[in-house]
């Protein structure tokens, strides 16, 4: 097992509407400088702030299946489908954008979210017809265990279904507590440090932490079955978001450099 760190400075940025919306990208796209170019059918990972009402004017997306979810505040989501909605924290916006759709956002004062692009074989997305779903905080199965809560985004119990292969988690840690995370043989699990600092271990290889902070990027690609152990570190609680995918996938990927 091995546990890469990316730091800030190892993601690429950007910004919308004159910096009223700003982000930081564990993975950007092309020429956007992030160390990670993509991880298997997790394509791009964009985290975004706004200090004050932002909007990004209705743009085109083809095959890509694309969620926005919300940590807080809330976002507007209008599309050529003829949706125009709202959803607050903890809630998700979900495209799957087939044979194509295009979108605006507007991301209210205080917003804080994601945009995470899934990758399908995009040879047979696009011959499907675009879709829209949203789902609201309260839609997700929560968890809680001693000292963390897990709440599953994708996965067991989510209502969401999306073809390419891929789980999520958001996890809170209190502080000095310790989570487990299962990690199938041939999967590779990421996490972004969006609340706190910690380490992260393995329970095969006791003693070797890897000391992490807020804002990093983790990537932990496994060979054979493994559970990593993350710890929230210091006196602050811990709070990831955890995305889940197959190291390899048979299907052609699109080509991303």
């Amino acid at each position: 097992m091995q546990t890469l760190v990316y730091g800030p400075t190892m993601q690429a940025t950007g910004a919308f509407d004159g910096g009223k919306i700003t982000e930081q990208k564990p993975i950007g796209f092309p020429g956007e400088g992030s160390v990670v170019k993509r991880v298997s059918t997790l394509f791009y990972w964009a985290w975004a702030h706004a200090n004050q009402d932002g909007h990004i004017p209705l743009h085109p997306h083809q095959a890509f299946e694309i969620m926005t979810y919300i940590v807080a505040g809330k976002g507007e989501h209008g599309d050529t489908l003829g949706t125009k909605s709202i959803v607050g924290a903890g809630g998700v916006q979900l495209m799957q954008t087939g044979s194509g759709v295009s979108h605006e956002e507007r991301f209210f004062a205080n917003m804080e979210g994601f945009q995470i692009w899934f990758e399908p074989s995009v040879q047979e997305a696009v011959k499907t017809k675009p879709t829209y779903n949203q789902y609201e905080h309260e839609e997700f199965p929560i968890a809680k265990g001693e000292g963390f809560t897990k709440k599953t985004v994708m996965g067991y119990g989510s209502p969401i279904s999306i073809v390419a292969d891929a789980q999520m988690w958001d996890v809170e840690i209190e502080a000095g507590a310790t989570y487990t995370q299962a990690i199938e043989a041939g999967r590779t699990l990421t996490a972004l440090a969006i609340r706190g600092d910690g380490s992260w271990t393995y329970v095969s290889q006791p003693g070797k932490d890897t000391a992490f902070k807020h804002k990093d990027f983790i990537v932990s690609r496994a060979d054979q079955a493994e559970e990593a152990i993350i710890t929230a570190a210091g006196d602050a609680p811990l709070r990831l978001v955890l995305i889940d995918v197959p190291s390899h996938v048979d299907y052609p990927l699109y080509p991303k450099r």
